[in-house]
């Protein structure tokens, strides 16, 4: 995935890094931890009654030169060109989210990126229980810690990869895959239901994240979660104070 306007190191600026920029797991690991605790996941747009853009220089010129976000087409959109850059080998991934009380279908954009003889799922764009790090379809059934998150990778009766995460004790399946390559235009339609119907959760309320090294801080409507450790702190927040909260914990303008 290419954009006309990436250039790699605006983007590096952007997320703070300054280490090397080889194609290996250490740089990937880094990169994908950057980018997740400089760019939040957000859908100021859809909010704004703005359909998403998928188009790869609107993506470049919003999260990089804007000083914005996105949801999972454009930050991990973005996080393909990293890697196309770099010269990494992935394939795009459909994911289906799994936390829902229905069947939804695979509207989640993850990329599963080759090194050497592994494969490893990358994921910038989940929001809450998010992966902080790559997760290799090696670890199949592993209980994997990254910070204060819990993880592991199971299969179904359809012999899909599952996500879950340890929440409150419990595994919570947080979306499945398989690995069929998609691209980019495959979600459009995905994208636009997401940006436009009333059933969309981006559509009902405001969804903001941002990964810390030591948690997360979440706006889910109109409150703020903020993570740290095993503690929890939640904030209700009024209007008045909304542009405030997004400007304070997530460095974001409303459009």
């Amino acid at each position: 995935m290419q954009a006309t306007n990436f250039v790699l190191g605006d983007y590096l600026k952007r997320i703070g890094y300054k280490g090397d920029v080889q194609p290996n797991l250490d740089v990937l690991v880094k990169l994908m931890r950057a980018q997740l605790q400089s760019i939040p996941f957000e859908n100021l747009d859809v909010q704004a009654e703005k359909i998403v853009s998928l188009v790869s220089e609107d993506i470049v010129n919003k999260i990089v030169y804007s000083g914005r976000g996105g949801y999972c087409y454009e930050v991990n959109g973005l996080f393909a060109m990293v890697l196309t850059a770099i010269g990494f080998e992935f394939e795009i991934i459909g994911a289906r989210p799994m936390f829902y009380p229905h069947r939804r279908p695979k509207s989640h954009m993850v990329l599963v990126v080759k090194i050497g003889d592994q494969h490893w799922l990358c994921d910038t764009g989940f929001g809450s229980f998010g992966l902080r790090a790559p997760l290799g379809l090696h670890q199949l059934g592993e209980i994997v810690q990254q910070d204060n998150e819990t993880f592991r990778l199971d299969k179904n009766e359809r012999d899909e990869f599952v996500l879950q995460a340890l929440v409150k004790g419990e595994w919570a399946k947080q979306f499945g895959f398989d690995l069929y390559p998609m691209e980019m235009i495959d979600f459009s339609l995905a994208n636009y239901y997401n940006s436009t119907h009333p059933d969309a959760v981006f559509v009902q309320r405001y969804l903001v994240m941002l990964q810390r090294t030591d948690g997360r801080t979440l706006l889910s409507g109109n409150q703020l979660k903020q993570l740290r450790g095993s503690d929890e702190v939640i904030t209700e927040v009024a209007a008045s104070e909304l542009d405030t909260v997004l400007q304070q914990e997530f460095h974001l303008r409303r459009p």
